[in-house]
């Protein structure tokens, strides 16, 4: 794979520098084990990486939560729900109050060993983000692998009888990214596209529609670079760039854990190993009451979440 960081500039970025508001996300990575291997993942996971978080730490990820008021957490990998303390972490949040966000990219429901796991996250409440790139089957297979497009739209039924997308504890948000080096379209009209294909296809109904443009990190990163996009995709994000976004970019009221432990500002700052503060921090040593206020590590890469409508895990930001 190739390296696209000495392309991006880490300490010199001419990003805006922005501090953080209070703490309201934990974002967790129990690993980068999937069962799928797509393009565009900036985790670079797939069936053959080992890295997955350790019981023990899994343990100091609920004890932070236990002594912390942190309203959300937000459990990702890799495809989460392949860790076997999933469910225990799951539960402890749910006991102390917390709402649980499940990044779920849907075939995992129909793998061996996840029996029940749909049944799972419905008795628990928690909120799937569910992947799914396009409404079509041609441009998911592509960008996803052959067969995930079915394997989705067979996940997704099985979430709307179990009352998700129907049931307003039940939220199920559906996650969109380009499939190629542009910037998503505007967020409320692809949402009706996708209501409405989905809808008039099979029937199936969803909360909301997320969309995220892709981070020039990792697997897109290293095929902008063999493809001699990179620069080409930078430049489209920099003139992009959109100052009213910046308010409400994700890291001023998120942090993200990386599967041994330590804290970053983001997800794609953990991919960079771009430590909180600077320095190598893990979340049992972590006191979230002094954050606020606290700098935010900027790249380049930045340039992602703040261009045209924004973007975040949580879908366009304007």
């Amino acid at each position: 794979m190739h390296d696209m960081l000495p392309m991006l500039n880490l300490g010199k970025s001419d990003f805006p520098a922005i501090k953080r508001d209070q703490l309201s996300t934990l974002q967790v990575n129990l690993g980068y084990q999937c069962n799928q291997q797509c393009q565009h993942c900036h985790v670079n996971a797939g069936p053959n990486r080992k890295e997955m978080m350790s019981s023990q730490t899994i343990d100091e990820v609920i004890n932070f939560l236990s002594n912390h008021d942190v309203p959300k957490l937000d459990i990702t990998g890799g495809a989460p729900e392949l860790h076997k303390d999933f469910r225990r972490l799951v539960c402890a949040a749910k006991e102390l109050g917390t709402a649980v966000i499940d990044r779920c990219n849907l075939s995992i429901l129909f793998e061996p060993g996840q029996e029940g796991l749909a049944e799972f996250l419905a008795e628990h409440e928690v909120e799937i983000v569910a992947s799914m790139p396009c409404y079509l089957e041609e441009n998911v297979d592509g960008q996803r692998g052959k067969g995930t497009y079915s394997k989705s739209v067979d996940g997704l039924k099985k979430l709307n009888q179990l009352g998700y997308g129907t049931n307003d504890k039940l939220q199920l948000n559906l996650m969109y990214n380009p499939t190629g080096p542009y910037l998503p379209p505007a967020q409320n009209g692809l949402e009706e596209d996708y209501r409405r294909e989905l809808g008039n296809r099979f029937g199936i109904v969803f909360s909301n529609l997320f969309t995220l443009t892709n981070m020039p990190i990792q697997r897109f990163g290293s095929m902008l670079v063999s493809k001699g996009e990179f620069d080409t995709y930078m430049q489209l994000l920099r003139e992009a760039y959109s100052a009213c976004n910046l308010p409400a970019v994700m890291c001023r009221s998120l942090i993200s854990i990386d599967w041994e432990g330590y804290v970053y500002d983001c997800d794609f700052n953990q991919m960079m190993q771009l430590h909180l503060g600077g320095e190598r921090q893990h979340i049992s040593q972590l006191k979230a009451g002094g954050l606020d206020g606290s700098p935010i590590i900027v790249a380049d890469h930045c340039y992602g979440c703040t261009a045209g409508q924004g973007s975040s895990c949580g879908g366009a930001l304007g």
